[in-house]
């Protein structure tokens, strides 16, 4: 490879590069349709975490829990 080639194939490469940096930089977020699908999953999540929560054996464990806090003695 003659000098002259290694110079213009260093300039395409700093070129590449510069390009590639710019592409990253310019991305500034999330896009609309990223922005639903994460309030979709967290609402899913949010559904489901609730019914969790709200069944018969995990109310009463944290009733339990509750009570036995407020009837610490100090």
């Amino acid at each position: 490879m003659t000098n002259g080639m290694k110079a213009r194939v260093r300039q395409w490469a700093r070129g590449w590069w510069r390009a590639r940096r710019a592409a990253v930089r310019s991305d500034a977020g999330m896009t609309t349709s990223e922005y639903a699908m994460g309030t979709i999953a967290a609402a899913g999540f949010a559904a489901v975490l609730y019914k969790i929560v709200t069944s018969g054996g995990v109310s009463g464990a944290l009733e339990s829990v509750i009570g036995k806090a407020l009837d610490a003695p100090f």
